[in-house]
C-alpha cells in the first residue's frame, strides 16, 4: 500500500506545533540571548561557580531550542524530498522518503514525551540505587541484572554514568549498588523506573532446577546542585569509615577509605566506596544524601498537598514490573500494561518503550489527581 505522505506529514506538523507551543520557543530564544550576554561578560570567570551555572544553563536551553527547530527543519526537508520524488515519479527517492518518514515519526514521538517532563527536578541528572529484596541469591543476581540493564540503556543513548557504590553479595550478585546517570532530563526520564521489580525464572542457583521468584527495589533521585538549599548540621550526621570490599567480601583497599553516612533525624543511610580516598567518598556520600533529603522534602510537600486535596488513589503499587523468563518469556509493566516478549533485549537495555509508556501514564495520573 502506497504511503499517504500528505496526511502523515500533516499529522507530524500538528504534533511538532503542539510541542513548539509547550516548549515556548520564543521564551527560550529570549533566555538564550540573555545567557549569551552573560556568558560574554569579560569578568564572567571571576566567579567560577556562577560562570559554570551560566554556561551550563546556556547549553541546556540551546539544546531544548534546537531539538524543536531542527525537527521542524527535518520535516521541511522530508516534504521537499517527497515533492521531488512525486514530480519525477522516482521510486528510489520515494523509498528514501518513506525511510525518513519512519525515522521522523519515532523522533517526534520521543520529542513529544520529553515535553511531558516538566517536574521541578526533571531536568536533573539521576542517581539510581538498586537493592536486592526477597529471594536470596536470586534476588542479588537480579539486582546485578537490573544494574547492567540501566547501564546498557545509558550506553545506548550516549549518556555518561559513574558507579558510586557497590555492595556485593556473598555467593553472587549485589546486595545494593548506586550510580549516576549524567544527562539532561535523566531524572525525569528514569523516575518512572522507581519501584519494585519482580523476576520469575528457573533458578541457576538451585540444583533441583526449581522456579524462583525474586525481587529488587529501584530508587531514582535527582542529583543535588550547588544552588539547592539542603543544609545538614554536623550534629545530624553520623559518619563511619571502613575498608572497601569486592565480590565475596574480599578487601580491595588496605585503608579505611569507604564511608557510611547516616542522617540521624530520618535514618537515611548512604555508603560510598568507589572513590580512591576517604575525602572523595565523604563528598560523594554527602551529595547523594542531600539528593535523597531533597526528594524526601518534596515528597512530604506533595503528601501535604494531597491531604488538602482529599483522598487520591495511590498510583504506585508494591510491584511495578515483572520479568518472566519461565515458563514463558515476557516483561510486563503492571501500571501501563506495556509488555515485550523479548526478555533478553529488555535486560540488555532496550527499555525505551517502558519508559515512554511510564512517563505518559505518570502524567495522566498527575492530571487526574489535579482534577480530583
Amino acid at each position: 500500500m502506497a504511503v499517504d505522505f500528505d496526511n502523515e506529514i500533516k499529522a507530524i506538523r500538528t504534533t511538532v506545533k503542539s510541542v513548539r507551543d509547550v516548549s515556548d520557543i520564543d521564551g527560550l530564544e529570549v533566555q538564550i540571548t540573555d545567557l549569551e550576554t552573560q556568558a560574554s561578560a569579560p569578568d564572567l570567570w571571576g566567579d567560577v561557580e556562577h560562570a559554570q551555572q551560566v554556561t551550563s544553563q546556556l547549553s541546556r536551553v540551546k539544546a531544548e531550542h534546537d531539538r524543536v527547530t531542527k525537527m521542524e527543519a527535518r520535516v521541511d526537508d522530508l516534504e521537499a524530498l517527497v515533492e521531488m520524488g512525486q514530480e519525477e515519479s522516482d521510486a528510489e527517492t520515494l523509498a528514501e522518503a518513506e525511510t525518513e518518514l519512519a525515522s521522523i515519526k519515532k523522533a517526534v514521538g520521543d520529542l513529544e514525551v520529553r515535553t511531558l517532563l516538566s517536574g521541578e527536578y526533571d531536568e536533573r541528572d539521576a542517581v539510581i540505587t538498586i537493592r536486592a529484596g526477597a529471594g536470596g541469591v536470586d534476588a542479588a543476581d537480579f539486582a546485578e541484572m537490573l544494574m547492567r540493564m540501566y547501564l546498557r540503556w545509558a550506553e545506548r543513548h550516549g549518556h555518561q554514568t559513574a558507579v558510586l557504590d557497590t555492595s556485593y553479595a556473598e555467593e553472587a550478585g549485589l546486595k545494593s549498588a548506586t550510580f549516576e546517570v549524567k544527562a539532561p532530563y535523566a531524572f525525569g526520564t528514569l523516575a518512572v523506573e522507581a519501584g519494585t521489580h519482580r523476576l520469575v525464572r528457573i533458578s541457576p542457583f538451585d540444583n533441583q532446577g526449581r522456579r524462583q521468584t525474586s525481587f529488587a527495589a529501584v530508587e531514582v533521585i535527582p542529583l543535588i546542585e550547588s544552588t539547592d538549599t539542603i543544609e545538614i548540621p554536623e550534629a545530624d550526621l553520623k559518619v563511619d569509615v571502613f575498608r572497601s570490599s569486592g565480590p565475596g567480601g574480599q578487601s580491595v583497599n588496605t585503608t579505611d577509605s569507604a564511608v557510611r553516612m547516616t542522617h540521624i533525624p530520618t535514618g537515611t543511610v548512604v555508603s560510598m566506596q568507589n572513590e580512591k580516598s576517604q575525602i572523595q567518598n565523604r563528598a560523594a556520600a554527602l551529595r547523594v544524601l542531600q539528593s535523597r533529603l531533597l526528594l524526601l522534602k518534596k515528597q512530604e510537600e506533595d503528601a501535604a498537598k494531597k491531604e488538602l486535596a482529599g483522598d487520591i488513589k495511590a498510583s504506585w503499587g508494591e510491584q511495578m514490573r515483572s520479568y518472566v523468563l519461565h515458563p514463558y518469556q515476557m516483561v510486563k509493566d503492571l501500571r501501563t500494561e506495556f509488555e515485550v516478549g523479548s526478555t533478553s533485549a529488555v535486560l540488555d537495555g532496550e527499555i525505551d518503550g517502558f519508559i515512554e509508556a511510564g512517563i505518559r501514564w505518570k502524567r495522566g495520573q498527575e492530571r487526574d489527581a489535579a482534577n480530583a
